[in-house]
């Protein structure tokens, strides 16, 4: 399919606009002089939030020794970028509620905790920056919610998948809407002003060939958000006593090797995230 008829599709699906407090925080921090203040009255200006940005920041997953009472205060504690992409993810929560539906539920508790894995990860390995694998982990399956706002069926699309476990989802959404999640994906977010090494994640996060491939345009940071994103996946589904699914099958092994973990230091990593998660 050619580029422009994936756009055009893409287009006519109605991908949530992004939000006017996201575009005037991304044009803010990404200034020569971001001015902390203007940014923190402008999260401050939406009460629902900067709630949401304060409850975020105080849980176990930052661990801040001293908690923040104030959108500045914790703008001061864990710097700009990080609250920028905090308030990113939140905005992409209140774009997909879970009152949409069971399947949505499940994709958000899915995605929450990728994310959340994802980021330990990042830190625990040294592979990434810590809130760009939360991101990343967020936004990664962001088509998903799009297809099941826009196609009736697909929530039964996704259902047989899981049940069969024999096919790829994104062979079956090419097959019944002739686009996948991963082309949706990737125009939110690089609508919603994501980094460009994020948007190319998210739009080849199942292409696990591209780690061993000498052309790709994907750089290292990238790559590293996909075999993280990956990794933090079949953690989470194993946690859920799961078998694991057709992509860690794929592309498991590879995502390993990419970041140097062996076999036992998969098993190392799944007892420490018990632990992580077991706090959250």
């Amino acid at each position: 399919m050619l580029e422009r008829d994936v756009e055009e599709i893409v287009r006519s699906i109605g991908i949530p606009p992004c939000p006017a407090i996201l575009t005037r925080l991304v044009q803010e921090t990404r200034g020569d002089e971001p001015d902390y203040v203007k940014v923190g009255r402008l999260i401050s200006g939406d009460v629902g939030l900067a709630a949401a940005v304060l409850q975020t920041v105080n849980s176990p997953f930052y661990g801040l020794r001293t908690k923040a009472t104030s959108v500045s205060q914790a703008l001061s504690l864990m710097g700009l970028r990080n609250v920028a992409q905090l308030v990113t993810g939140l905005l992409l929560k209140q774009a997909f509620p879970v009152a949409s539906g069971k399947a949505m539920e499940q994709f958000w508790d899915v995605s929450s905790n990728v994310a959340t894995i994802s980021a330990w990860l990042a830190a625990r390995l040294s592979a990434a920056e810590r809130d760009d694998a939360y991101t990343f982990g967020l936004f990664r399956n962001c088509g998903i919610p799009v297809l099941l706002l826009k196609f009736s069926d697909y929530a039964g699309t996704l259902a047989a998948q899981q049940r069969d476990g024999t096919r790829r989802l994104i062979e079956l959404e090419e097959e019944n809407y002739w686009i996948d999640h991963c082309q949706v994906g990737h125009f939110l977010a690089c609508r919603w002003h994501l980094p460009e090494p994020t948007c190319l994640a998210i739009l080849h996060h199942h292409d696990y060939s591209l780690f061993t491939s000498l052309q790709t345009e994907l750089t290292t940071s990238s790559l590293k958000l996909i075999a993280l994103g990956l990794i933090a996946e079949h953690l989470f589904v194993r946690h859920c006593g799961e078998p694991s699914d057709i992509e860690w099958r794929i592309g498991g092994e590879a995502a390993l090797r990419y970041l140097g973990i062996s076999g036992t230091g998969l098993v190392a990593l799944y007892d420490e995230m018990q632990e992580l998660l077991s706090s959250a």
